[in-house]
C-alpha cells in the first residue's frame, strides 16, 4: 500500500514539550521511519502574548528555499491579528485558501484553541510515515498524559497547496 502525506500536531501540556517532540522526531528521522516534508515548534511561554514559532532545519538547501509551509500555515492561525468573531472568520478564510488538501476548518479550529500560554506543539508534514515506528514513539508522551495527537491524512496535492499558502502569505518578504 502506498503511504500518504500526513499532517502530524503533538500537543504538550508544557511550554518545553515540543522540545522533547522535536528529539523522538529527529530519532524518527534517523530511523528512516519518516520522510520529514516540513516541520515546525510552537511554543508558547506563560505570561506571552502570543507563540513562538520554531523552524526546524530542512534537510535540503531546496527544501528551505520554498519557505515554510507549516511556518506560514501556524502564522496565519496564531500570528495574524485576530479578535473575537473575526479569529472565526480568519480560520474560514485559511480553510478555504488549504481546501481540499485534507486540512478542514475543524481541524485548524481544534489547534489554534488547544493551544495558549504554557503550552507547545510540534508540527510535522511527512511523507512515508511508517506508523508502526512512529506511534510508539509518540505514545511515551501519551502514556505520561502530557501529549495528545492531532492527525490528518492530506490529498496528493496537500504540499503544493500548502506551498502556495507560503507564496500567499509573504509576497516579496525574504524569509531570511
Amino acid at each position: 500500500m502506498a503511504r500518504r502525506t500526513s499532517l502530524t500536531v503533538w500537543l504538550y501540556d508544557t511550554a518545553m514539550g515540543a522540545a522533547a517532540g522535536e528529539v523522538r522526531l529527529k530519532d524518527l528521522q534517523q530511523q528512516k521511519a519518516v520522510s520529514v516534508l516540513d516541520a515546525v515548534t510552537i511554543t508558547w511561554v506563560p505570561g506571552a502574548d502570543e507563540p513562538r514559532v520554531g523552524h526546524l532545519r530542512h534537510s535540503t538547501a531546496g527544501a528551505a528555499a520554498k519557505g515554510s509551509a507549516l511556518g506560514a500555515l501556524v502564522g496565519a492561525l496564531f500570528l495574524a491579528p485576530v479578535v473575537g468573531a473575526a479569529a472565526g472568520a480568519g480560520i474560514a478564510g485559511l480553510a478555504q485558501k488549504v481546501r481540499g488538501s485534507g486540512i478542514d476548518d475543524g481541524f485548524l479550529e481544534e489547534l489554534r484553541s488547544s493551544l495558549s500560554p504554557g503550552t507547545s506543539a510540534l508540527l510535522v508534514l511527512a511523507g512515508d510515515a511508517d506508523l508502526d515506528i512512529v506511534r510508539p514513539f509518540v505514545e511515551r508522551g501519551l502514556a505520561r498524559g502530557d501529549v495528545r495527537l492531532m492527525h490528518a491524512w492530506l490529498s496528493d496535492d496537500a504540499p503544493e497547496a500548502l506551498h502556495a499558502l507560503v507564496e500567499d502569505a509573504s509576497p516579496g518578504d525574504d524569509p531570511a
